[in-house]
Parts: structure tokens; C-alpha cells; sequence
């Protein structure tokens, strides 16, 4: 492999192992919108004291709650209706993942591009997840969705250290460093933000396709809604047998089904990546 690429790891791995790597933090109203879910004597109207200060995110909350999701007999008018329906744990883990979208832009259009790409495909990965977790499992939604919103969140601090070194590298190059990695690093940046340990593990092991655990969690989950994404592509992992990897058993799946084939799920499935978009 190239010297560009070596030098690209050693100088990110290095910075790992001196804690000198320089983590992204999560944005302001991502960090108070969790402080008060966690807060036991916070309230509803403290929450949405707070999101109301981001009127993009109190509109795509408030359309969250008008969607085929979450639809109820009455319509969703403002964000307090909004926070009521949803819960405060389920508000805060949305809220949190919707905030970090501000987080996958660049001043480089090459790196905008990949972030932006990297962005549309954890919110069609978070959106099946969502559903998977609804229909499957007895995890949280919501987390779920979180899960993989931030799974591939190891690929910021790559791409930043890119455009600021204004490294020219090929996107073939690129990629084989990114896939080596952005789990690792993925999973410092969940530790660092406090995450709960079951989603610090999902970008380590959503690609582990032998992993043998006691029951779903949030990984599999990922790990399947993944493949989904890349069934009946020119992806490698469709070389696989997918009988082999027993996520599908622990969600009780069937790895040779096409769940977009299944109208009912993948029509949630739709409308749950539409959400986040």
C-alpha cells in the first residue's frame, strides 16, 4: 500500500494511542437536551425549553411526530405536543442524533461530499434500525436509531485530519484507511461522549460477522440493517453466506429474505430513513 496511506494511519494511530487525537464534541443543544433527560427532577417544558432555541430541530421533531410512525388521531402542532408524545428519553436520543448532522460538513468540497455521503447512509442505516428494533427485538427504538445514527462517527476525525494536512490522496486509498480505522476511533469518540456500553460497542462490532452473543442488541442490529442497505449490490459481502451470520437468528430473520419484498415493513422501513433526512 502507498507511503500516503501508511503515513495517514501511523500519524492517527499515534495520536490515538498519546490521547492526542482531537475527538469531535457533541454539539451544545445535543449536550444539554441529554443533561436534562437525565436530570430526575427535569420536566417535559424543560426540554423543550431548550430545543426550541434550534427552530430547525423543534421542526423536524414536531415532524417526527406527524409522520406514519408516530401518527395518532390528533395532529402534532408544536413542539411541546411533540415532546409529550415522544417521551423524554425518546426526545433526547432523536434530538441528540438529528444535532449531529451540523457535524458532517467540510470546507473541502472532496471531504463536504464524503460527509455528506457518510450522513445519508446512517440515516437509512438508523431508519431500518428503528424498525428492525420495533418488529424484532425488545431494544429501544430509539436507541436503535442512535445506534446507527453514530456508528460510522470514527470517519470525522479521518476526514478532518485530510483536509487540514491537505493530504492528496486517491478515494480507492482513502477508503482502505477509513475501513481500517474508523471503528477504533469510532468507539473512543462513544466513549468520550459518555454513551451507554452497548452502543460504544456497535462500531467495533457491526461488521464482526462471526460474533457469537447471548441475545440481539444494538449491533446486530446495525450489522443487518447494513447489509440491507447493500443486498443486491457489487458490495463484497454479498460474496458471503449470510446463513453463516447468526445476527439474523437473534433477530429471527431470514437472511435470504428481501425485506424490501415485504411491503408492510419496508414501507416503515421508508418512512422511519425519510424521518432523518
Amino acid at each position: 500500500m502507498s507511503t500516503i496511506v501508511d503515513t495517514i494511519r501511523d500519524d492517527i494511530l499515534s495520536a490515538i494511542e498519546s490521547d492526542k487525537l482531537i475527538l469531535p464534541t457533541l454539539p451544545e443543544v445535543a449536550l444539554q437536551v441529554r443533561d436534562i433527560a437525565e436530570a430526575e427532577d427535569s420536566s417535559i417544558m424543560d426540554l423543550v425549553k431548550v430545543i426550541s432555541n434550534d427552530t430547525a430541530l423543534s421542526a423536524r421533531l414536531i415532524r417526527v411526530c406527524n409522520s406514519p410512525l408516530f401518527r395518532g388521531s390528533r395532529a402534532i402542532e408544536n413542539l411541546n405536543m411533540a415532546v409529550s408524545r415522544l417521551g423524554m428519553a425518546y426526545t433526547s436520543n432523536l434530538a441528540m442524533g438529528l444535532a449531529m448532522e451540523q457535524m458532517f460538513q467540510a470546507t473541502s468540497d472532496m471531504i463536504d461530499k464524503r460527509l455528506r455521503a457518510n450522513w445519508q447512509t446512517s440515516t437509512e442505516v438508523a431508519g431500518i434500525c428503528h424498525v428492525l428494533a420495533q418488529q424484532y427485538t425488545r431494544l429501544k427504538p430509539d436507541q436503535a436509531t442512535l445506534a446507527g445514527l453514530v456508528h460510522m462517527i470514527g470517519v470525522l476525525p479521518i476526514l478532518r485530519y485530510v483536509e487540514d494536512q491537505d493530504v492528496q490522496i486517491s478515494s480507492i486509498m482513502l477508503d482502505n484507511v477509513i475501513d481500517e480505522l474508523h471503528p477504533r476511533i469510532g468507539a473512543s469518540i462513544l466513549k468520550r461522549w459518555d454513551f451507554p456500553e452497548d452502543l460504544q460497542l456497535v462500531p467495533l462490532e457491526y461488521q464482526n460477522y462471526r460474533r457469537q452473543v447471548a441475545s440481539a442488541d444494538y449491533a446486530d442490529l446495525v450489522m443487518v440493517a447494513n447489509l440491507q442497505l447493500l443486498a443486491g449490490t457489487d458490495n463484497p459481502v454479498n460474496e458471503m453466506d449470510w446463513s453463516t451470520i447468526s445476527a439474523f437468528d437473534r433477530l429471527g430473520l431470514d437472511p435470504n429474505a428481501n425485506l424490501n419484498e415485504e411491503e408492510d415493513l419496508n414501507a416503515q422501513m421508508e418512512a422511519a430513513m425519510a424521518l432523518l433526512k
